[in-house]
């Protein structure tokens, strides 16, 4: 019997990760990473410092722009356009979310 080991991460809101960190964790490359920052794909916590550090979001964030990027077939600001799309999406979703939870319920 032969047992996989599967390695995971915790990833709390205050944690923050430095540029080579997520490099390693998101498997791009550092030159890749500050190009994604350059075109809006990717925020640093605090873009005017250095180094850069990223919230722990961020590699949920990064890890779901490969995906666009290999499964469409995508260019960096076509990666970055979708991600502001799903981020408006996701924003709505919760408007009308809270919308529907501030609404009276009908008794029928």
């Amino acid at each position: 019997m032969q047992i996989e080991q599967i390695q995971g991460l915790w990833l709390h809101e205050h944690y923050t990760f430095s540029l080579a960190e997520l490099a390693e964790l998101s498997g791009l490359s550092e030159a890749e990473l500050r190009e994604w920052v350059d075109e809006g794909v990717l925020v640093p916590v605090d873009p005017q410092a250095e180094p850069w550090s990223f919230g722990a979001d961020r590699l949920v964030t990064v890890r779901l722009a490969c995906r666009l990027r290999h499964d469409f077939e995508l260019e960096t600001p076509g990666v970055a356009l979708v991600l502001t799309l799903l981020d408006r999406v996701h924003a709505l979703e919760a408007q009308v979310r809270d919308l529907q939870a501030r609404r009276p319920r009908i008794l029928r």
